[in-house]
């Protein structure tokens, strides 16, 4: 009897293991892009082209699951119930039938050259050797999960960051240059997408391939640095690697060290140690990797999908910025230099501790109270990044 109950609890254990397995599986459908995607967990699976529902009978959106599976089914012509059509070359459905709503289905089809198109009363179409191959992979149960997204990104199998941009065959979505920018920030990778480009990607919609660089996750002393300063400003905090220069997010880095930072002229970015070349994209601040040991004193390396910085020593000499020498690195008072013009768009990311700007019109001088506040610390960050309102990044 033993023996019995113990093979039993081995059998569910082992049923239960192959339904969480099977639960991870999900079919995504984007009718935009007339694709069909089997994943498993993360993990793409299988990319299948499929032709959809017509504009005037177009294939519904939501969340379905697939009810039946049948091998050879007939068709029965929906106007003409009474009306059949066995298995063979001239049924419409070809030679496998996964229902996943209603009369919707998952099926081959006779008109492979239908596959890409907006063709059918609103099931999906697939070609024979890929639905059979999808019918082998996936089980009554499935989730079944379709949409209308017109702009889709994805990292490539190389690692590089990728937008799609489809047609609008069912007259649905709306996309702007602001919409695409939207989806590529939460990649991490909008500010390396040129506005132009994107407008003239939009202008075609041919769903063509649009590369952007790989991105990595930075992060010091195994935390991700965040991209958030402690007043809820939003900053990009993602490596990118683009055309052979790996660029460092200049901010992010500087609030995980606690260091002030300074934007002068639009060209420069110093700290206490140094100053470098910075790299201004939308409103967004960057430095070439080989400069972060001058700005930052880290050393940084890719691992995987993950930038990883260390602090090196801080017993460095470095030059100030009126020449002199300094020895032993200690924090410096730095402050954006004003602009002629009374422009501001010489953006200051810490104030001068020291110095006070007597002209009170001028917004670079940002967060000055902080230099007569007793209480304030040394180490504190107090970052603040101001943007051309043109800008569609928010800082």
């Amino acid at each position: 009897m033993r023996i019995i109950i113990t093979m039993v609890l081995m059998l569910t254990a082992l049923f239960s293991i192959s339904g969480l397995a099977q639960a991870e599986k999900k079919i995504l459908i984007n009718l935009a892009a007339r694709s069909l995607l089997l994943v498993d967990g993360n993990k793409r699976v299988a990319l299948y082209p499929i032709g959809v529902g017509k504009v005037n009978t177009p294939t519904p959106t939501g969340y379905y699951k697939i009810m039946t599976k049948e091998v050879n089914p007939p068709w029965i012509d929906p106007s003409h119930p009474e009306y059949e059509v066995p298995s063979g070359a001239n049924n419409p459905l070809g030679y496998r039938w996964m229902q996943i709503h209603g009369n919707y289905g998952i099926h081959g089809t006779n008109k492979p050259d239908s596959i890409g198109h907006y063709v059918s009363n609103g099931c999906i179409r697939m070609r024979e050797a890929d639905v059979e191959d999808l019918f082998d992979r996936v089980e009554i149960g499935t989730p079944v999960e379709i949409t209308y997204n017109r702009v889709v990104v994805e990292k490539a199998d190389d690692g590089r960051i990728v937008y799609y941009i489809y047609p609008d065959g069912y007259g649905w979505q709306n996309v702007d240059v602001k919409y695409v920018n939207s989806w590529l920030n939460m990649w991490g990778v909008g500010a390396f997408a040129d506005d132009n480009e994107i407008s003239k990607a939009i202008s075609k919609s041919d769903g063509n391939a649009i590369y952007i660089g790989k991105a990595y996750t930075l992060e010091m002393d195994g935390h991700e640095i965040p991209a958030t300063d402690q007043n809820g400003r939003h900053f990009d905090n993602k490596v990118v690697e683009r055309e052979g220069i790996t660029y460092l997010p200049a901010v992010p880095i500087a609030m995980a060290l606690e260091m002030k930072l300074e934007w002068r002229h639009h060209t420069t970015l110093a700290t206490r140690y140094g100053e470098v070349s910075g790299i201004e994209r939308k409103g967004q601040l960057y430095i070439n990797e080989d400069d972060a040991n001058v700005l930052f004193r880290i050393e940084g390396w890719k691992e995987d999908n993950f930038y990883r910085i260390r602090k090196l020593g801080e017993e460095v000499e470095v030059y100030g910025s009126d020449g002199n020498e300094n020895g032993t690195a200690q924090p410096s008072d730095i402050n954006s230099e004003n602009n002629n013009n009374g422009n501001n768009n010489n953006e200051t990311l810490n104030n001068d501790d020291n110095q006070n700007n007597n002209d009170e019109s001028n917004n670079n001088d940002v967060n000055s109270e902080n230099s007569t506040d007793d209480n304030s610390s040394e180490n504190e960050v107090s970052v603040d990044v101001q943007t051309d309102e043109s800008s569609n990044t928010a800082a």
